[in-house]
């Protein structure tokens, strides 16, 4: 990275405070900017003003007594130098929607959450664009568990703007001892491989709690990649991207621990556990459950083949049968790996 204004961006607005735009408001604080975060949830605001920490979402952490917290949309859309919008996928519209009549031209919005919007699998670069057409989009994914971010232990991500000194210089506002992001042109195939990687994850996840054995789990996983590789392509994304943190670091990390809400959730399926009951005890979202059915919609507009998101999205959303879905998998016609 060449070296950028270390005063560009002074002032970073985050909206969202779940776990992952908590542990990035403490990653702007360290890197040395104002950080205010907007939520509707008035207790984690006021959780966040006045215990430095955020019990609902990240329990047993102390924040960064420098971090702020808003209910007013306004307030933050009119006080920041950049925004990252860490909302559920599904609300990034409507989130943006309400940014629009405060946020002033010029102002970057980088989008932190990973999904497609349903049900036909827009890119959330495309729905924020449309709702916020004069300030530049940026996109930022990799494997990063929120709680270890939160915690300052080493991470990596991606940072991608198809403006690339844009990009640079957000990646510069977001680097501190500990967290380093790479910058990156294509924001195409950092979404793909986020959102994606979600589902495929759940499948990994079914692959465990069904007792299947690791071998199956690396079959999965080596297969979800060409399946992400192959859609993030014929959307005209980079092939490279798929095998860096945004595609092969963020989908073997989800892929691989309880602490992916995907992969514990399919665990849970697995283990014969019911979708609804599960959803209905969640505090915090499992991208991929709302992600597979247009994973599978924006493929067939693209003719893609995508048989594992297609058999989780049969299992989450059609009530397939498990063991079924599983052997229509095995049974598929034999082909070159290439």
């Amino acid at each position: 990275m060449s070296e950028q204004p270390t005063t560009r961006f002074p002032r970073i607005g985050i909206v969202g405070a779940g776990a992952w735009g908590t542990a990035l408001s403490q990653v702007a604080a360290a890197a040395g900017r104002e950080t205010l975060v907007y939520s509707r949830n008035r207790a984690c605001v006021d959780a966040i003003n006045t215990g430095h920490a955020n019990p609902y979402y990240l329990p047993k952490i102390t924040l960064d007594p420098a971090i702020r917290a808003t209910t007013d949309p306004a307030e933050l859309a009119g006080w920041a130098s950049a925004v990252l919008l860490v909302t559920p996928a599904q609300a990034a519209r409507e989130t943006a929607t309400v940014l629009a009549a405060h946020l002033d031209p010029g102002i970057p919005v980088v989008i932190c959450c990973k999904g497609l919007q349903q049900p036909d699998g827009s890119l959330l670069s495309d729905v924020i664009a449309a709702a916020l057409p004069q300030s530049p989009i940026a996109v930022l994914s990799g494997p990063n568990f929120a709680a270890e971010v939160a915690r300052h232990l080493p991470a990596a991500t991606t940072l991608a703007c198809r403006d690339l000194a844009l990009g640079e210089a957000l990646a510069h506002a977001l680097r501190t001892a500990t967290f380093r992001p790479y910058f990156s042109g294509d924001i195409v195939g950092v979404q793909i491989g986020g959102a994606v990687k979600n589902v495929i994850a759940i499948a990994c996840g079914i692959c465990d709690g069904r007792r299947y054995g690791e071998n199956a789990r690396a079959a999965l996983l080596t297969r979800g990649l060409a399946e992400i590789t192959r859609l993030a392509v014929a959307l005209g994304g980079d092939e490279t991207t798929m095998r860096g943190l945004a595609g092969l670091g963020d989908l073997s990390l989800s892929c691989t621990s309880k602490s992916s809400r995907n992969y514990a959730l399919g665990q849970a399926l697995g283990g014969g556990a019911g979708l609804s009951s599960l959803l209905a005890g969640r505090r915090t979202v499992a991208e991929g459950v709302y992600t597979a059915s247009a994973v599978v919609n924006l493929a067939a507009g693209l003719g893609v083949e995508v048989p594992i998101s297609a058999a989780v999205s049969a299992v989450l959303n059609h009530g397939a049968d498990l063991g079924a879905t599983i052997g229509a998998l095995l049974t598929r016609p034999l082909r070159r790996e290439a």
